[in-house]
């Protein structure tokens, strides 16, 4: 890929800045196909599932505020460890995704955010990623994707690393990973 990004969408635009800005080795890549999925992000890059930093995005009762969580593709989120640590949460729409991100659902990326003001973000890091030397999150753009080590993926976003995923039945952990 080229350093010329002005043909992409402005989410996609946003994250490689950030990226840049940050001194990140790498510029997102372009896939040919929407990887909207963590199965078809894992697909279209030849990796695990559980290599894919999906971002999960939920609203906080008490007052709106984006609460996101960055966990590894073949995990499901847990929301009530998740409330456990943020307080009571309460489903989030496209359109709620979309304002408190500026990023459609499918294309979140863990950072670069358009946060509106006065709107308060809380991210926290699925410690389940941390199994992997890279993975790869979503770059603004259901197309986009970027390749991270889970201690940079720390160190740009200073999200604390969380137990947020549910637990797995044993015969499943014994083959995941």
């Amino acid at each position: 890929m080229t350093d010329d990004l002005s043909d992409r969408p402005e989410g996609f635009q946003r994250v490689a800045a950030e990226l840049r800005r940050l001194g990140h080795a790498e510029l997102p890549r372009w896939l040919e196909v929407a990887a909207r999925t963590s199965q078809e992000a894992a697909d279209a890059l030849g990796v695990q599932v559980g290599q894919i930093a999906k971002s999960v995005i939920f609203r906080r009762a008490e007052d709106d505020a984006v609460v996101l969580v960055v966990a590894a593709g073949d995990q499901r989120v847990d929301e009530r460890k998740v409330a456990a640590i943020v307080g009571a949460l309460k489903r989030a729409d496209a359109a709620f995704v979309k304002e408190g991100t500026g990023f459609s659902i499918g294309g979140v990326a863990p950072l670069a955010h358009a946060t509106p003001s006065g709107r308060e973000q809380v991210t926290l890091i699925d410690e389940t990623l941390f199994r992997f030397e890279v993975v790869w999150a979503a770059a603004g753009h259901p197309n986009g994707v970027f390749p991270i080590r889970p201690d940079d993926l720390y160190r740009y976003t200073g999200a604390p690393v969380a137990d947020v995923a549910q637990a797995m039945p044993p015969a499943t952990r014994a083959t995941t990973g």
